[in-house]
């Protein structure tokens, strides 16, 4: 697992042998089973996750229906908007297949951080990529219709449409299920 977590960084960072001793003290592996509720609507973020293997959802509940935020999936860090914060989650993560993450708190990280200083200006690097991502992605969904969503997401998640339900792609895409399906036979026809 520790080598999944490398060839990541790799991307990157050149990977000295201070810096991979500094992620060797660093992970810690957890396994989860589907369905798992890793923070609840109300509760506090102590943790952060890289996905090794599975996905995770963040959804949050609006008039008694829930409404998907994202999927994550193997090399995506879910860091909650609340982490390391005495602020309550206005969403819930949720494991939609058996998980293994590489689990951060707030602890572990200033530790490791003021070990490995290198270790910290990875991870600012790193957030800025995800940050970024989040931003071109957030600014596709605002300006697309939703067949354009669903061409998106089969361009850049093929196989998150095989992973999970069908009901959740389309709360994902801001529809109903029946229109899903519609698109979905619309583009087959095509």
């Amino acid at each position: 697992m520790e080598n999944k977590i490398l060839k990541y960084l790799s991307k990157h960072t050149s990977i000295t042998k201070e810096l991979e001793n500094a992620i060797h003290e660093s992970v810690f592996f957890k396994t989860y089973k589907k369905g798992t509720i890793l923070l609840k609507e109300g509760s506090l973020a102590n943790e952060c996750y890289f996905i090794l293997e599975g996905c995770i959802r963040s959804y949050f509940l609006k008039g008694g229906e829930e409404k998907t935020i994202e999927f994550y999936t193997e090399e995506d860090a879910v860091t909650p908007a609340n982490y390391g914060k005495s602020t309550p989650s206005k969403y819930y993560l949720e494991c939609i297949e058996d998980t293994v993450v590489n689990v951060g708190n707030p602890t572990i990280e200033k530790e490791i951080y003021q070990k490995y200083p290198e270790l910290e200006s990875l991870s600012r690097v790193i957030a800025e990529v995800i940050l970024t991502k989040q931003q071109e992605s957030f600014t596709e969904f605002k300006t697309s219709t939703p067949e354009e969503r669903y061409l998106n997401l089969l361009k850049t998640k093929p196989d998150l449409l095989q992973r999970v339900p069908q009901h959740q792609v389309a709360s994902y895409l801001g529809i109903k299920p029946e229109s899903l399906s519609r698109i979905r036979k619309r583009l087959m026809v095509k």
